[in-house]
């Protein structure tokens, strides 16, 4: 997928007359790209179109007109755009009660690390987490982590043809896994190039 550029985004004027349309349009195209795993973990699987909604809600949220602010956005959010050999998500970790987040956040340190993606007849791919900055202290792990999983071209074949796609947690204190539905699979699988 290409880097969203400064060109191709929308001045805050235009943004603002379009905002309400364009946000129910991404919201509509994050409905098969999010995945529920177990009752604790979502991840929002990212792609150009989530990433340009991000972007212009936080040039218009910090009413960022300026080319170094708009450029500095880019460079921040570019990165989580797939470059079609791979997955790339926003993990949440959600709980809703504020002491149960916080000892559930102290109990699953590295569980950024225990997230895969597993095609049918292969082996297990592991996220690679956190790219951009640690967000894991000595004593809890962030509700928030930013997650890319690299597939073979075999992998992403198989993917692409149907065979069915698990994603899953595995971390001692925290084992899910889900297969993903067809509508899923196949709004992920747009991701390879």
């Amino acid at each position: 997928m290409p880097a969203i550029t400064r060109d191709s985004l929308l001045t805050l004027e235009a943004y603002a007359r379009e905002r309400k349309a364009f946000r129910a349009r991404v919201l509509a195209h994050k409905r098969d790209r999010t995945v529920h795993v177990g009752e604790h973990v979502t991840l929002l699987f990212e792609d150009e179109l989530t990433i340009r909604y991000q972007i212009q809600e936080m040039l218009r949220i910090e009413k960022t007109f300026e080319e170094a602010g708009i450029q500095d956005e880019l460079d921040v959010y570019n990165p989580l755009v797939p470059d079609g050999r791979n997955l790339k998500a926003t993990m949440l970790i959600e709980y809703e009660d504020v002491d149960e987040r916080r000892d559930a956040l102290a109990r699953l340190r590295g569980i950024e690390d225990a997230v895969y993606v597993r095609v049918e007849g292969f082996p297990d791919v592991r996220a690679i987490a956190d790219e951009d900055l640690e967000r894991e202290t000595d004593d809890k792990t962030s509700a928030v982590h930013f997650v890319r999983f690299e597939l073979t071209p075999a992998m992403i074949a198989a993917f692409k043809d149907g065979r069915d796609v698990a994603i899953g947690v595995d971390h001692p204190e925290y084992r899910a896994q889900v297969t993903l539905s067809p509508a899923s699979r196949a709004a992920l699988a747009a991701d390879f190039a």
